[in-house]
Formats: C-alpha cells, sequence, structure tokens
C-alpha cells in the first residue's frame, strides 16, 4: 500500500534542495512511499531585515513547524541552525542526516582574498559572527549587512555592489555553486556557528511511525556533535544576536566529543575560547559544561556591549 508522507519546507531554492536531498535518502530506504513536499513562507523569508535585528526566534523555522504541528505536514526539513534551541514541546529533531562541510566561505569578483582586500572594500553578511571574524581578518574592510537567498547574495557579489560575501559552504555545494568560492576559511581561526552545515528534521513526538522513518537516516557523528554545539547555545542563550561560534567533532575511535567554541567582544579585542572533550555518550553535558565556563569567565560582560548595539554597524 502506498503512503503519502508530507514535508514542509521553505520555498528558497536551497532549501527545496535540501528536502529534495532527504526525501530521495528516504525513498531508497521506502520504495512504495509517496512523498510530498510543501512549500511555505516564512517571516524570515518575508522580513528583509538583518536578522540581527528581528526581535523574535526562529524566523526561518516557525511557520514551517507549524504546519507540522497542526497536521498539514509529517515533518519539516531545515537547516539545523535555524531551529531555536527551545522547540515546541510537542516537537523533536528526529533526524540529523549527515552534516555538509562546516566552514564559511568568500566569493569575490575579483577572485581576492579577505586579508588581500584593499581599505574600504564592502563585504557582505548579515551574521554578527561572521563580521566580527572578518574585521579580525581585515580592519580595514567595510562589513555591509546583505540578505536575500543565495544565489540573490552572490549575483551582488559578482555585480559589484559589494566586493565580496561570506556564505556557508554547505549551501553552495548543495546548489552546486562550488565554483564561485574564492577562500575556505580555516576552522581554527574563523568558527562557524553552531550546526552549520547540518540539516535537522522535526517531527511531532506522538508519531512514532515518522520518527522511526527518520531515524534511518540519521547519522550518529553529526548528531552527537550537533547536540553538543546546541546544548552550548542553549546555556549561554545566544540565538542569532551575539555572535559565537562552535564546532564539535565525533571521533569514532575514541567515541569521544571535541567541541571548540569561541565568542567575540563587540571590537573584536576580546576573545574567550574554549576546548572541552568528552564521552560521545554525553554530548549534551560537553555542550552545558562549556556554557558553563562561557558564564563563568565573562560572556555576559562581552554580551553587555553587543545588546548595545544591535541595530548599528559603526562598532564593528
Amino acid at each position: 500500500m502506498t503512503i503519502r508522507i508530507i514535508a514542509a519546507s521553505r520555498s528558497s531554492r536551497l532549501a527545496l534542495k535540501q528536502t529534495e536531498m532527504v526525501l530521495d535518502t528516504l525513498a531508497k530506504l521506502n520504495k512504495y512511499d509517496n512523498f510530498q513536499v510543501l512549500k511555505i513562507n516564512t517571516a524570515g523569508d518575508v522580513d528583509k531585515r538583518p536578522i540581527f535585528s528581528m526581535d523574535r526566534k526562529g524566523v526561518f523555522e516557525k511557520e514551517v513547524n507549524d504546519s507540522v504541528l497542526n497536521g498539514q505536514a509529517d515533518f519539516g526539513v531545515h537547516s539545523l541552525k535555524d531551529i531555536p534551541t527551545d522547540l515546541h514541546s510537542e516537537l523533536l529533531i528526529a533526524s540529523v542526516p549527515r552534516r555538509a562541510d562546516p566552514r564559511d566561505v568568500l566569493v569575490s569578483k575579483n577572485k581576492i582574498n579577505l586579508v588581500n582586500l584593499t581599505k574600504g572594500s564592502k563585504v557582505g553578511t548579515s551574521s554578527l559572527r561572521r563580521a566580527v571574524q572578518i574585521k579580525r581578518k581585515n580592519p580595514g574592510v567595510e562589513v555591509i549587512p546583505i540578505r536575500g537567498n543565495v544565489e540573490t547574495r552572490i549575483k551582488k557579489s559578482l555585480d559589484g555592489s559589494y566586493d565580496a560575501i561570506v556564505l556557508a559552504q554547505a549551501g553552495l555545494s548543495r546548489l552546486g555553486l562550488e565554483s564561485t568560492i574564492v577562500e575556505r576559511f580555516r576552522i581554527r581561526d574563523f568558527l562557524p556557528a553552531p550546526g552549520q552545515g547540518a540539516m535537522a528534521i522535526v517531527c511531532r513526538r506522538d508519531n512514532r511511525s515518522i520518527i522511526s522513518l527518520l531515524r534511518k537516516i540519521e547519522h550518529l557523528p553529526s548528531r552527537l556533535a550537533s547536540d553538543a554545539e546546541r546544548s552550548l547555545i542553549k546555556g549561554i542563550d545566544t540565538g542569532c544576536r551575539f555572535p559565537v561560534g562552535a564546532l564539535a567533532k565525533y571521533d569514532r575511535e575514541s567515541k569521544s566529543v571535541h567541541l571548540t567554541a569561541r565568542a567575540f567582544s563587540i571590537d573584536g579585542k576580546k576573545t574567550l575560547s574554549v576546548e572541552k572533550i568528552g564521552k560521545g555518550t554525553r554530548a549534551n553535558e560537553i555542550g552545558e559544561a562549556t556554557a558553563q565556563w562561557f558564564i563563568k569567565n565573562g560572556i555576559e560582560e562581552i554580551a553587555y556591549g553587543w545588546r548595545d548595539a544591535l541595530n548599528s554597524w559603526d562598532k564593528i
């Protein structure tokens, strides 16, 4: 018997591509299922202000997950970093498929690396985390907010509206746009956002058949790494409005999780850096311990400056 399963997705090309990847993988395991996509416009798709200036969480997530809650869809496919840590109590992240490369990359019409861009060059991003790290690598550039889908932002760089832009490599790879990449930043000096490169599939807690289906495409190392990163940001309650970079990796041989995290002051002069290692079965505890380390070492003091300047890039 054919079973119809509906997946909710943002309507951007990247979101639909990610959903297509998930459904293709599921179809190979469940050849007789009929998968359909429910396209949804979220608040983040409609509101073109910089993400950090929006006074709400889940700007790319809520409407998609609402469709799961009300029964319009069986599950929603997300970029993991878009999902707030205070997910609705009736929902859960049922599956985290294999994570893509989490690095940030530079796209530039003139194919110039970030450190070689001349003073006053305009670099586009609406990520506070990226903005600070861009200025740390090249203090002379001007960081300018940019919104729009991946293709729109790339076009703005290639047509000269910006001298360069910084994006996640995962999105470019999934869209077949890797040829536009000029520079791939090293993780050790340009930490990505928690969850960057990972997808997450959300469904109702009481939908056992869908949970069982989605668990078949879970990638354990990606899940444990993302659990550690999400526990960290939950512990310090950052969301998109305060720049914290973090990346966890799971080592199969030692069955351990290694979490590296860094928080920045608004001028980039003060940095809190920490690394924690622990058993993979305690990934959440590693993230929580990292959050407690940040709190004990003054992250609130750093965050205070950001709260005073969320609507201005003058000090970045």
